[in-house]
């Protein structure tokens, strides 16, 4: 843990022009460490440098299966400092221990799986009679500009450096100033592995100041955002302005449908980790349960106990895996979920279990179960982006079906069934990009990743991500010269 954290810009460590920010510690309130702030002109010379090596070839040009290897060693290196970046990772973003290293784990396994689909990109040829030879090539676009949240700020880093860099990207990432200072492990890792300088920066600014002067840059020719939907709809509206295509992820309201034969004792076990896990500050996470109403109180007494049960507090105090939560990123999310719970209240909602801040100096609130909830509620059908579930009841699997789409979002869905026609007919009807089926969080690195409406467009993960990071080249040969035409 160091004092103060610098950005990296062409493999130099540097202050910032935009001053420097207190990183707070949410499990305690206290002061971190600072980290550099980038302007504009900070902004400018990463986007130089990235183009720079990009325009060499010093990626473009090695056989891609060398640049994959190069991929994965940096996945091994961030490995081999698990201990190092999760404890930091633990500091600054409040989660416990244990889910700070789960995070450093995923990190890894990105850039395993992503350098290891770096020499199957390939083309294909057209047949247009034997005139002619025409075939298609992947390209990179060259400057990806990444926005990283401050949720998961190490592992979705890693989802977006390693796909860019394995199809030859150069990368400049913009790093959340709520919780910076683990980001400098890319930077150690691409020099451990030999990157030129250049190829990954690393900065830490304002949206409002080093996000527009990133998205707004002409040399930028990619852009990745997981965020806000407003901060989203500005950054879509910025990459229009240079024709930069952009893989928008912009949260949820996702839904869990619980039908009457559900196996109850284990779908408990998976709001624990729907709800819960990262203190519910997930985007994916199953905020809305919604249960037949002849399982409802049976489902609201489990998961209620299971809620209770939780222990909550500093997350450096809680290393090993188990039925424990950290803090919340910041007094202000705290209060803002505290607030959705309490106008909910106001509508009629009831508050089964939590719904209060502690009474400590970190940012942590109790974990919540609301019922009496209707999909009209504002907390139906904003996403809360805290420890928070609504218990919504249906009487019919179409009803159940309504309620599920019945928000702006369509991130994730899930149903939970022992009937597997029912549940093949629910993730066929379900709005979303992904649909779990009796496992919330099923699937992995290799699962494509993205959201319907209000949740986004393009793809994170599996292999679908890799054609956000290229651009198809089609090559047509006339053989024989001439027009070649009949």
């Amino acid at each position: 843990m160091k004092d103060y954290y610098q950005n990296y810009i062409d493999g130099q460590w540097v202050d910032g022009g935009d001053g420097t920010i207190d990183v707070i510690n949410p499990g305690t309130g206290e002061h971190l460490a600072k980290h550099a702030m980038a302007d504009a002109a900070d902004v400018a010379r990463a986007v130089a440098a990235a183009k720079r090596v990009h325009d060499s070839g010093a990626l473009t040009s090695v056989r891609p299966v060398e640049r994959g290897r190069m991929v994965q060693a940096m996945g091994r290196y961030i490995l081999e400092h698990l201990d190092e970046v999760a404890e930091l990772l633990c500091l600054e973003q409040g989660k416990p221990l244990w889910e700070a290293k789960q995070e450093i784990r995923g990190t890894a396994r990105y850039f395993e799986y992503y350098g290891g689909q770096a020499d199957t990109m390939e083309g294909r040829s057209i047949p247009l009679g034997q005139k002619y030879y025409d075939f298609t090539t992947y390209e990179p676009f060259g400057v990806s500009a990444q926005i990283i949240p401050w949720n998961y700020p190490v592992e979705m880093a890693a989802r977006s450096i390693s796909a860019a860099l394995a199809t030859g990207n150069t990368v400049v990432v913009k790093s959340s100033e709520i919780c910076p200072c683990s980001s400098y492990i890319y930077a150690h890792a691409a020099e451990a592995v030999g990157l030129p300088a250049g190829a990954i920066n690393i900065v830490c600014g304002y949206g409002h100041v080093a996000g527009v002067a990133l998205t707004s840059h002409p040399d930028v020719r990619q852009i990745v955002f997981t965020g806000s939907v407003a901060t989203g709809q500005t950054i879509a509206r910025s990459a229009a302005d240079i024709l930069a295509p952009c893989v928008l992820e912009l949260g949820g309201k996702s839904g869990a449908i619980v039908h009457k034969d559900a196996d109850i004792d284990a779908f408990t076990g998976n709001v624990r980790w729907g709800i819960y896990f990262n203190s519910g500050q997930v985007c994916s996470a199953m905020s809305r349960i919604i249960v037949h109403e002849d399982r409802h109180d049976e489902v609201v007494e489990n998961i209620s106990a299971m809620a209770k049960s939780l222990s909550v507090g500093p997350g450096i105090d809680r290393p090993e895996f188990g039925a424990n939560m950290g803090a919340m990123i910041s007094h202000k999310q705290r209060d803002r979920a505290v607030g959705l719970v309490a106008g909910a209240q106001a509508e009629g909602a009831t508050v089964v279990t939590g719904g209060r801040p502690l009474n400590n100096p970190g940012s942590f609130m109790e974990p919540t179960v609301l019922t009496g909830v209707t999909p009209d509620m504002e907390v139906a059908q904003e996403e809360i982006f805290g420890p928070v579930v609504s218990v919504l009841k249906f009487s019919t699997p179409q009803e159940a079906i309504e309620i599920a789409n019945g928000t702006p979002y369509g991130l994730v869905g899930g149903t939970f069934t022992q009937n597997l026609d029912q549940g093949m007919r629910d993730a066929q009807q379900l709005r979303a990009g992904q649909i779990f089926v009796n496992e919330w969080y099923a699937g992995g690195v290799e699962t494509p990743f993205g959201g319907y409406g209000m949740s986004g467009y393009g793809r994170e993960k599996g292999r679908e991500a890799l054609m956000n990071y290229v651009q198809t080249k089609n090559v047509a040969i006339s053989i024989g010269g001439g027009s070649g035409r009949s």
